[in-house]
């Protein structure tokens, strides 16, 4: 795509332009006092606005996560305490691709009948929820119930925040999207290293341990409050800018800025079919590494709570790596040439943890979260493949749906395979023959086209 259409709204939309939405923006943020207009430090309504909706997303980001490596750390006392096989752990650590598949296609109905912000809002209650009653529901499937709670706020937030960017943010897809992921991955890599260490302190239940999040959650639903009842629902200035440009190089957002959006069909799609199974792959590789690696760790000897440092790794790598990563494929015609160095980090990360697990740990932790920062690549390339918003919501709803269905076998055979050999080299050679097929498609789902030249009818 080269340069996108909103990064050009900075010196393309006429003054005339800006000036009626800063005036519209005012009338609807002013309560209908001209003194409300703007605040006495300066800072108009809307940008106020604009800093809640940021803070919203950090915190909604950082809760997309520690729900599944919250019990990754503590995977074999849930085991033991529930009594569950290596096959049914197997089945639990694939409950979240299941439930983002099933939940994540209800999203975009939800949001055109309530709004992105109040389904967010009520994605975060929904896991605070969750996260409070799995671990004393009592028995695997009560423990099961309160974790598909929780996911299910996880899904369809997780198909939201990349249409929250878009539509919010236009001119600023890459860095918003850097930033979002940036605190997912620090969320993730929280949850995974301190978890251990504050289920001692607290006396060394699992129980307590699992349930300490919902505290994070719960905070992550206030920013949301104001936008529940359309309060802050509409975009802001720079999408109504980047919608005026757009409507002079795009027949298909002329149409949809007329309400007169052609129908997107991505079945039809190859791009779109690329991205979804780049997108479930990578998927299954982050899953399978969050359910399982910090049990490889510790049967190769590694204490539980250096094995949850090594997973901490793992994910906080994804912190700078997630802010890098977008910013740098939104200034690339393509994106295959990132695809292909996160794929070699993963097979060489791969290959030591089959060698040397514990020897070199430290360096295969890194690896492997490099080629997990797949994710925030994928994220953007969902924002880059769509021209529209419709485009970027019908997109991101069946790439992540279709994705996560994908990666649901994966967790589940680790499980099983681990069971049965008795070992952890089976396992290890799956990981590493997904990683071939997830560079080709991800070359593929990186080229320089959209969606909506491909899916219209």
């Amino acid at each position: 795509m080269g340069l996108m259409p909103s990064e050009e709204t900075r010196t393309t939309t006429p003054p005339t332009v800006r000036s009626a939405a800063a005036h519209d923006a005012g009338k609807r943020e002013g309560a209908g006092h001209p003194h409300d207009a703007r605040k006495p430090d300066g800072a108009s309504p809307r940008a106020w606005t604009t800093r809640l909706l940021v803070l919203g997303i950090v915190l909604s980001a950082l809760n997309l996560r520690p729900a599944i490596t919250s019990l990754g750390a503590l995977l074999e006392e849930v085991r033991d305490g529930l009594g569950m096989s290596g096959s049914v752990a197997g089945l639990l650590t694939s409950v979240p691709p299941l439930c983002f598949a099933v939940f994540g296609v209800m999203a975009p109905r939800l949001a055109r009948r309530f709004g992105p912000g109040a389904v967010v809002c009520a994605g975060m209650a929904a896991i605070a929820t969750g996260l409070l009653i799995r671990p004393y529901a009592g028995g695997t499937a009560g423990f099961l119930a309160g974790s598909a709670l929780a996911l299910m706020g996880i899904a369809v937030s997780n198909v939201l925040m990349p249409v929250i960017v878009k539509r919010w943010f236009p001119d600023r897809v890459g860095s918003m999207t850097g930033l979002y992921s940036m605190a997912l991955a620090l969320g993730t890599a929280l949850a995974a290293a301190v978890t251990v260490p504050l289920t001692d302190t607290l006396g060394g239940s699992w129980q307590t341990g699992l349930a300490l999040w919902a505290g994070l959650a719960l905070a992550a639903v206030l920013p949301w409050l104001p936008f529940v009842r359309g309060r802050g629902t509409q975009p802001g200035e720079g999408e109504r800018a980047a919608e005026e440009t757009a409507r002079n190089r795009a027949p298909a957002f002329a149409e949809y800025a007329r309400g007169q959006t052609p129908p997107l069909r991505m079945a039809r799609s190859r791009t779109a079919w690329a991205l979804a199974v780049f997108f479930g792959l990578q998927a299954t590789a982050a899953y399978i590494t969050m359910g399982w690696m910090a049990q490889i760790f510790r049967d190769a000897g590694v204490p539980a709570g250096t094995a949850g440092l090594l997973l901490a790794v793992t994910m906080v790598m994804g912190v700078p790596l997630a802010f890098v990563i977008p910013r740098l494929a939104t200034r690339l015609p393509q994106q295959g040439p990132i695809v292909v160095a996160l794929g070699l980090c993963g097979l060489v990360g791969y290959a030591g943890l089959y060698l040397a697990p514990s020897a070199g740990a430290w360096v295969w932790a890194l690896l492997l979260g490099v080629a997990n920062c797949a994710f925030p690549l994928a994220l953007t390339m969902v924002g880059m493949r769509a021209r529209t918003g419709p485009g970027v919501v019908r997109l991101s709803a069946f790439a992540q749906s279709t994705g996560y269905l994908i990666s649901i076998p994966g967790p589940l055979l680790v499980g099983v395979l681990y069971q049965h050999s008795g070992g952890w080299g089976l396992p290890i050679a799956l990981m590493s023959a997904l990683m071939i097929p997830q560079m080709v498609v991800g070359v593929l789902a990186g080229r320089d086209r959209t969606v909506e030249d491909e899916a219209s009818r």
